[in-house]
Formats: structure tokens, sequence, C-alpha cells
């Protein structure tokens, strides 16, 4: 699937693809960013670090008020049918185990626990752990743009040879 939707994004201009990229929930700015470094967007390492992160941070925040506002109506809904009620059950567990970082810490656990640019953790799932959490929009948004602004000068830094991150 990772080469698909690259394969797919190398097609599109550049500051569109990482926009696209960032917004998808497995990718977000942790594989925008890098992308657009890479040969697939002609990057050759030669992106602009600035706009690179704008476009990143602006994809990655698409997806979040939808999120915060829409997941409650949407999680009532689509509970009345077996299937949709497991993989809701499954999703929440899911992030309520990776999110003891917030139940200890709120707001600076949801703004680090955003910011870690490690897998399973940035703006999706940070925002279905403040609806899980009942973090009001006004308190969750603030912390996950904080989170996501942190993460995407981490990873820019990174994709520039700037920083070393574990596995690099």
């Amino acid at each position: 699937m990772r080469e698909d939707v690259l394969h797919w994004a190398e097609g599109l201009p550049t500051p569109l693809a990482i926009v696209l990229i960032a917004t998808l929930p497995v990718f977000e700015l942790r594989g925008a960013i890098p992308f657009a470094y890479s040969p697939l967007a002609g990057g050759y390492g030669q992106a602009h670090p600035v706009l690179t992160y704008l476009f990143a941070v602006l994809g990655n925040m698409l997806p979040v008020v939808p999120i915060l506002t829409l997941l409650g109506p949407a999680e009532r809904a689509l509970r009345r049918f077996p299937l949709l009620d497991r993989f809701f059950t499954w999703l929440f567990d899911r992030t309520e185990r990776r999110s003891a970082l917030i139940r200890r810490y709120q707001a600076l656990g949801l703004i680090l626990f955003v910011a870690i640019p490690a897998p399973m953790t940035g703006a999706w799932t940070g925002s279905i752990a403040a609806y899980l959490f009942k973090l009001p929009l006004r308190f969750a948004l603030p912390c996950i743009i904080l989170g996501v602004g942190v993460a995407g000068l981490v990873v820019t830094l990174a994709s520039m040879g700037v920083l070393r991150l574990w596995g690099q």
C-alpha cells in the first residue's frame, strides 16, 4: 500500500502531493516530509524546507477538526452495525492503550503524543484519543496543532540530515 500511495503521489505537483500524503492516517507528515526530499518528488534533497513544512502541517491538520467534531455522531450512528461496532471497539481500545501519556499529563501529554514521530502517534490518533478522553475542541485543537508543529520540525530536520532519529 505504501508504495502504491507514493507512486500515485509522484505524478502530482509536489506541494499537492505533500498536502495529500500528510492527510492520510498512516503517513501523516511523517511520510509527507521525507517524500518531498525523495527522488519520487523530484526533491533529491533539494526540497524547500519551510514550504515543505508548511504544506505538510496544513495537510496533517486538515482531518483534525472533522475527526474531533464528527467522530461522536459517526460512532453513535455506525455502532448499530455489528461489524462497525467491532471496528470502533478495536480502534478505541488500541488508541486508549497507546494514550497513557495523555491520561497522565493531559495537555502536555496530548502535545507530546502528537509530536513524537513514531508509528501510531500523530494527529489522527491524537484526535481519536482527545475524543475518547472527552477533551473539548477548544482544549484539544491547540494541543494537536502544537504537537503537529513540533513533529513537523523534527521530521524536517531529520529529512534534511540535521537531526538523527532512532533507526537511521
